[in-house]
């Protein structure tokens, strides 16, 4: 039987966005391989504990700011070096620490950009927690139907002017080529950005409209058996079903909604912060609180275990 080891993984993070990644040192399993720093959960001891000792045992500094996030559980098979294992990574934001970062087991540091990684090869286990750091704290949703077509590409390219970088059309009261012509106009306003665009709809309309993602209302996520190819994908949860069929298919994030009133659901009960954060926990793709978000809810979600916060007024009214 395959031993599971459960580890604390500390994600370093600069203001600017980049993170920190180690190489393993000569006679550890994998060496040479890049990872987030961490170590093996002792027992009787807490993750955070793990987290802030192996902190000082590995790089010489005592993490200060912790902020817990997902959890990731990966298979790792027998190599010449190295016994099989089942590994639990449990990962943490590290925004605050005091000391100088000490190589203290002679392994190389290597801060990252989300977007922009440039060392290999990469631990297995630790990839997908990359792609889930390339996705900003905002997803802002269209609201084209509300606000009219010229106002809404007017507040798209103030709000791109200003750093989104996450964007989703939905917009199912247009025919398909209204669809085709707004679609056209903002994937042409959001490239010189880099923002990248899901559309609200099928991955084949996606595709064919050039979208680089697609976002899955729930029953679409309900109903579909793979991840599509060649798409960032992200799907819309109400529960804890649909939670965990987003994550079954290895989606790249989810929302859950609501979290509170909305405005155009005003009658709807929201889950609340401490429901929302239940729900997270121990989830293993990364996941937008949506439903009456402000800008000072963003610190909130964060804490729950989030990604970051989903809007569709928001982002346009305060443009």
């Amino acid at each position: 039987m395959t031993k599971l080891v459960q580890v604390a993984v500390a994600i370093l993070m600069k203001p600017d966005g980049e993170y920190l990644l180690a190489s393993r040192p000569n006679g550890k399993g994998w060496a040479g391989w890049w990872e987030f720093p961490g170590g093996k959960i002792e027992s009787g001891e807490t993750p955070e504990h793990a987290l802030i000792r192996e902190s000082q045992e590995e790089l010489g500094v005592t993490p200060m700011q912790i902020q817990p996030w997902i959890k990731r559980r990966y298979d790792y098979p027998a190599t010449h070096d190295a016994e099989a294992k089942t590994v639990l990574l449990h990962f943490f934001f590290v925004h605050a620490w005091q000391g100088e970062l000490t190589a203290r087991e002679g392994q190389q540091f290597a801060w990252q950009h989300p977007r922009k990684l440039n060392v290999s090869p990469v631990l297995p286990a630790n990839a997908p927690i990359m792609q889930a750091l390339s996705l900003p704290p905002i997803y802002a949703i269209s609201n084209v139907q509300e606000m009219g077509e010229t106002a809404f590409l007017r507040a798209l390219k103030k709000q791109l002017d200003q750093g989104l970088q996450l964007l989703q059309v939905r917009e199912s009261q247009l025919d398909s080529a209204a669809l085709a012509t707004l679609s056209e106009q903002i994937l042409e306003l959001c490239a010189p950005y880099d923002c990248r665009s899901l559309l609200n709809g099928t991955p084949e309309q996606a595709l064919q409209l050039g979208y680089q993602g697609v976002h899955l209302n729930s029953q679409r996520l309900l109903a579909l058996t793979q991840k599509p190819d060649h798409l960032l994908v992200g799907a819309s949860c109400h529960d804890a079903e649909q939670l965990q069929q987003a994550q079954a298919l290895q989606l790249d994030f989810a929302l859950l909604s609501p979290v509170l009133p909305t405005q155009s659901h005003p009658e709807a009960t929201g889950l609340g912060w401490e429901k929302f954060g239940e729900m997270l926990n121990g989830l293993e793709i990364p996941v937008y609180a949506l439903g009456g978000m402000q800008p000072e809810h963003l610190a909130q979600a964060l804490s729950c275990g989030a990604r970051g916060i989903a809007t569709q007024r928001m982002a346009w009214f305060s443009a």
